[in-house]
């Protein structure tokens, strides 16, 4: 631009219009630095949030594990021992980003942070590892396969996930050349972009912590729930028959679980934890003299650090002639609070319309041929039902139930629970619902509000059931391979005052 034939004033016009250039691309190269050191702090921010969220979780598993160790101690050992690998491996990853920002004077002046010398006197030398270069990729190596063994083979998903986070795979660039991965990643960039790459994979970590620990949680709540663990349940109508008489009643799912074990069991007045057998109660004693007899109780389990005692109370009857009234639950032994509770009440050898019944702890209401109870504000409801026998015997019998809240209700997308593996795309339009699987009364429930968490991201806070326009932006950062939780899921009963307690989270497992 400044040679030919050009004049002295021309060839100054140039000069200038080079320089002006080169100061436009010295701006954006600063502008460029500065938005890899933003990018950084917001990752350390996020990297934070989770880790905080990962302390919590750690704490409630180890209470858990203290309170039931043949279920939650064998997760506990897992989380423990990736806790352990990834603390190790974030430790040298602080010391290694230390180590890069000793020579800085303002380690928050980014547009400064231009020269790649650091890592590439660090980790090379000419086209060679340093052992320093080779340490470095065989601490990610360690921690991936380390993640992946302590695993085992029972989660194929969240396996993947760590292999793609932590994959040291060589690369191909755009002359078809393969490039190791370090050479690719960490070779030739300024100072700043390789310190995001670091607080990245410290990001990685916590997030994998964040992984394991849901999912570990929720493979042990599905195995809870499977049906292999239910038993049918024979309950009659009646404990007592004439002969002739038509035998009446149903068959219930009980759950039984083995590892549930108590710390104290009272039966009847008398300590009989040590009757305790996989994870039952084992009644075994005489039947006594005629008439009305109560088997009653109390379970003791210790949860979040304090004692919570399950009451139980039964009634069989010792009879030369009908001498105790029956009552059962539609809904097994547990009435539940914010509910229509269906109560049928029957005596041998005597009408319903005879029967007197009444309850306390609790609305009674007539409905066809039972009854609707509607718990209080106790612990238990009581009803209360008498008759006039035949032989002119009066008989007066209470029976007494448990009163529960509705229990933790489950998150669902399209109608799935757990971990849902679906686009993006597919998220962003699907309403957040709640269900209760398993649970006896088929109710309508609304979700309110929920938090959502894409990996590297800022939390969400979503009002109603359907995401915001903020959660769905935040969506689109979403990569194929990471599991964005959708917790703290508020909802209630519709057509109900009565809101839900707590309300299990769903995971995403993004597919594209």
């Amino acid at each position: 631009m400044a040679s030919g034939k050009m004049s002295p004033r021309q060839k100054m016009i140039n000069l200038m219009y080079l320089i002006f250039i080169a100061m436009l691309a010295l701006n954006m190269d600063k502008e460029v630095l500065a938005a890899f050191g933003i990018m950084t702090e917001q990752l350390t921010e996020s990297t934070i949030s989770t880790k905080q969220k990962n302390e919590a979780a750690y704490q409630s598993l180890a209470l858990q594990a203290k309170e039931q160790e043949a279920k939650f101690g064998p997760l506990k050992q897992k989380a423990d021992s990736i806790r352990a690998l990834s603390r190790d491996f974030n430790a040298y990853l602080a010391d290694l980003k230390n180590k890069m920002q000793a020579e800085v004077d303002d380690p928050t002046a980014y547009a400064t942070m231009d020269k790649s010398d650091f890592l590439d006197e660090y980790f090379f030398v000419g086209d060679d590892l340093k052992p320093e270069g080779q340490e470095f990729v065989n601490r990610v190596d360690n921690y991936r396969e380390g993640v992946k063994d302590i695993l085992g083979n029972n989660f194929p998903e969240l396996r993947n996930t760590v292999q793609t986070r932590f994959k040291t795979d060589p690369y191909v660039n755009n002359d078809g050349v393969e490039l190791s991965w370090i050479d690719y990643r960490y070779k030739g960039y300024p100072l700043v972009a390789s310190l995001m790459n670091l607080t990245q994979l410290q990001s990685n970590i916590e997030n994998t912590e964040s992984d394991v620990l849901s999912t570990l949680l929720q493979g042990e709540q599905k195995a809870q729930l499977s049906l292999s663990n239910y038993n049918g349940i024979v309950r009659l109508d009646k404990t007592a028959y004439f002969a002739g008489e038509q035998v009446k009643g149903e068959v219930v799912l009980g759950r039984y679980d083995a590892t549930l074990v108590p710390d104290k069991v009272t039966l009847n007045g008398k300590d009989a934890t040590n009757l305790v057998q996989n994870g039952q109660v084992i009644i075994d004693m005489p039947a006594g003299n005629v008439g009305q007899k109560t088997i009653k109780g109390t379970i003791t389990f210790t949860q979040d650090g304090e004692p919570v005692n399950v009451p139980f109370e039964s009634e069989y009857s010792v009879i030369a002639e009908p001498s105790s009234a029956v009552v059962s639950a539609d809904k097994m032994n547990v009435v539940y609070r914010g509910l229509d509770n269906p109560i049928s009440v029957s005596l041998p050898g005597v009408g319903s319309s005879n029967l007197r019944v009444s309850a306390t702890g609790a609305t009674l209401v007539k409905n066809g041929n039972g009854y609707i109870l509607r718990p209080g504000s106790g612990d238990v409801a009581t009803v209360n039902v008498s008759a006039t026998l035949s032989s002119g015997n009066t008989v007066n019998t209470p029976a007494t139930f448990r009163i529960k809240d509705i229990p933790a209700a489950q998150g669902s997308v399209r109608g799935q629970y757990g971990t849902v593996r679906m686009p993006a795309s597919g998220l962003a339009n699907a309403p957040i619902a709640a269900g209760l699987p398993d649970f006896e009364f088929d109710l309508n429930l609304e979700v309110t509000s929920f938090k959502i968490k894409v990996p590297g991201e800022l939390t969400v806070i979503n009002n109603g059931s359907t995401l915001s326009a903020a959660a769905k932006k935040v969506l689109s950062k979403a990569k194929r391979g990471d599991m964005v939780n959708i917790y703290d899921i508020k909802a209630r009963v519709v057509n109900s005052n009565y809101e839900l307690k707590q309300v299990l989270p769903v995971n995403i497992d993004i597919i594209n």
